[in-house]
């Protein structure tokens, strides 16, 4: 017989799941509504871009494992958050381009904080733990997805230096820890940081997985 969850630990679980996705949702939503200034759109496309990428992976998450409606829906402090982000971005973008390439940081620290939480959800919804680590991997890369469509771009995840990678990997570690039985703060912490880390460092150095050779022209070039 399975032995319920004491009240304080679900009260703490679902806590830090809750703050886990604000701050993904705060992350995704600077990242997207910077990358909709530099494309000149208007506030109110740069609040739909924000949107969008905030929210999209959280919403592909809670469809698929059933956890309707989505909290981003059914929760008013995602899409205000969502918003605060998008204005800030919108108003305040030079301070925001100050940063080293803020796009790709705050991506990753978004893709770090989503994949935590959509593997956590995964977990507690009763998902395996291959799983629940493809969801959290899902949950990590929906935003960036969404953004770069809407802006008539290739999704990074397509083409980027470990970036799904990056998320699968944080996803796995709190999958290990939940099934090791370690504190879920404990391995939220450190398969965040192993996503942030292992997107940044491949950001710093190129790593990146293999990608097909040019095609050699039938004369090798020559004529």
């Amino acid at each position: 017989m399975i032995t319920p969850e004491p009240q304080g630990s679900l009260e703490f679980h679902q806590t830090l799941l809750l703050v886990l996705d604000l701050c993904g949702t705060f992350a995704f939503a600077v990242s997207g509504a910077t990358a909709g200034v530099r494309q000149r759109l208007d506030l109110f496309g740069v609040l739909v871009l924000s949107f969008a990428a905030s929210t999209f992976g959280g919403i592909s998450r809670d469809v698929l494992i059933g956890a309707t409606p989505p909290a981003a829906f059914e929760d008013w402090r995602y899409l205000a958050v969502a918003m605060a982000a998008g204005v800030l971005a919108f108003y305040w973008s030079p301070l925001i381009e100050r940063l080293r390439n803020p796009v790709r940081m705050l991506d990753a620290i978004g893709l770090a904080f989503f994949a935590v939480a959509g593997t956590q959800k995964a977990l507690e919804f009763g998902l395996g733990p291959v799983m629940a680590a493809l969801m959290g991997m899902l949950t990590g890369i929906g935003g960036g997805i969404a953004r770069d469509i809407l802006l008539a771009q290739v999704p990074v995840v397509l083409r980027a230096d470990l970036y799904a990678v990056a998320a699968l990997a944080g996803a796995a570690i709190v999958v290990a820890g939940h099934l090791l039985g370690l504190p879920v703060l404990l391995g939220a912490v450190v398969g965040g940081l192993a996503c942030f880390g292992l997107r940044m460092a491949a950001l710093r150095w190129g790593w990146q997985l293999p990608i097909p050779r040019a095609p050699q022209p039938p004369d090798g070039g020559k004529r």
